[in-house]
This record gives structure tokens, sequence and C-alpha cells, in this order.
């Protein structure tokens, strides 16, 4: 090739490069882009702040595993009252780990007997209880470091565990993700109104069922994203249960000043059926 031809290949090829090396290293997770939405202030605006609340537990109790790299992380645990091998690993919602999701970790341990419940804290330790400080919180996870405390939970269990997850909101969106990670393990998965994920190559390699709880009058896990994620689904022959319920975001959240009850009944029960039925 002569110098000139070299000279022009170079002009063009390196703009083009550098764009495809920026646009790669900026590509962000369906959890990443969920925690953009913290800037978003009619979604700050939709989470009322949590009615007081306080959580008095006659069986569970805080644990914590060893992180390869960083600080410890820790969770909620609720043990069976017999050994088993069965998780349910709960994720909370933008305000963290609080005593709302500790009623609900219990709440299913009896509901389920013979499981394990794991509600873990992708907050270290931080629980928000006004908009503005949720909002703050939640826009400066880190997803690398999300991942480690998951992971180190799901290597704690042991590699003949069975997990089912499950989580609201933020949690919803993690609860998948939690289930992605868990590979082989994973049994079964419910993600209330989170962020499903968008990846094909990621969702061709999901082992469980998934139970998605949405609502209709979601403003930002919208019918549409739903609809995209259910034909993501079925182009990868992956099992996906819709419920739409004709509610808010955020509509199952006793915390919520606009917790609907009765729709959040229905979803619990369905949800604790999905469970129970891939737990067997």
């Amino acid at each position: 090739m002569n110098p000139f031809n070299k000279v022009f290949l170079g002009i063009i090829l390196i703009p083009f490069l550098s764009f495809a090396q920026k646009k790669s290293c900026c590509t962000q997770s369906s959890t990443e882009s969920f925690a953009q939405l913290s800037a978003d202030e009619n979604f700050a605006a939709s989470h009322m702040a949590p009615l007081p609340f306080t959580f008095e537990s006659s069986k569970g109790k805080m644990v914590y595993v060893k992180c390869a790299n960083g600080p410890a992380a820790h969770a909620f645990e609720v043990k069976s009252a017999e050994p088993s091998n069965k998780w349910i690993f709960v994720f909370h919602e933008w305000w963290g780990l609080n005593d709302y999701i500790k009623r609900e970790a219990e709440k299913l341990s009896v509901e389920i007997p013979g499981v394990n419940i794991l509600a873990i804290d992708l907050y270290d330790g931080i629980v928000e209880t006004t908009p503005e400080e949720a909002q703050n919180t939640m826009g400066k996870m880190k997803d690398e470091r999300s991942r480690m405390i998951i992971n180190s939970f799901i290597k704690s269990v042991g590699s003949k565990a069975k997990i089912a997850t499950l989580g609201w909101c933020m949690g919803g969106g993690w609860s998948l993700q939690a289930s992605l990670m868990a590979g082989s393990k994973a049994k079964a998965c419910v993600m209330y109104y989170g962020m499903p994920e968008t990846d094909p190559e990621k969702i061709s390699k999901l082992s469980p069922d998934v139970l998605g709880i949405f609502a209709l009058k979601d403003n930002w896990i919208t019918p549409e994203v739903v609809n995209k994620f259910k034909l993501l689904m079925e182009s990868k022959s992956k099992k996906l249960i819709v419920k739409n319920y004709e509610a808010v975001h955020a509509f199952a959240n006793p915390s919520n000043p606009n917790y609907n009850e009765e729709l959040a009944a229905d979803a619990h029960k369905n949800a604790v059926d999905f469970l129970k039925e891939r737990l067997k």
C-alpha cells in the first residue's frame, strides 16, 4: 500500500474506531439505565415518603459474607426450620433494606416453608426515608458493587442451592439480574415492575421461568417496555408469565401511601404460588 493510501485510511478509520470504543465503553446495563431514573423528578415525585413502620423480627437476623473486593455484604436472613438447600433472594426498592422488606422476607418464610430467605442489602447499610435521599442514593449505585454483593451470596449458599429471586421496583430489575448471575442454580424469578433485561445474548442464558408483575399505568416500566421484554423472551424460548394490573408504579409497596391493598394481595398470591410450584 502506498503512503498516500495509508494516510487516507488513517484519516477515515481513527475517528470511527474512537467512536466505536467510546460507544462500547459507555454501554449501560439495564440496571444502570434504571438507576438513571433517579434524575427524573417525576419518577422521584411518584415515590412518596414511606409511612413510619417498625418491625421486630422473631425469626430473622442480619448476616454477612465476605466479598472478594470491598467491604462485606449484608442481608437479613430467615432460615428454614429444617435444613434446606432452597433459597429465595429478596431485593429491596430504592429505600434500602428497611423494616418493610424485612417483614416481607419473614412473611415469605411462613408462606413457603422449607425455604431459606435472604433479603440482600444493595445499599451497604443505608436506609432512606425521603424521596430526595433515595433519589441520591440510587443514583450513586455502582453496578459492579451490586453484582459483587449478589455473587458473594450466590457462592455462600453452596453449589447445590436452588435459588429463586424476588424484588420490587429497583429490586425487580435486580431480581432478574440475580437469576441471570445464578445460572443453573436459579429456579424461579419474580420481578415487580422492574427494568427488564434487553440484551438478547444475556436472555438466551436465562435458566428459570419469570413472573413479571406490572402496572398498566406505570409511566416508566410501561406496557410498551413490557411487550418488548415479552417478545425478547419468546424469541429465546424463555417462559415469561405477565400479570398486568390497573394500577400505578409501586402499587404493591405497603410503605407507599398509594398502596393498593386488593391488587397487592392478588399479586402476592400469584408470586407465592409461582415460587411454591418451582421450589417444590
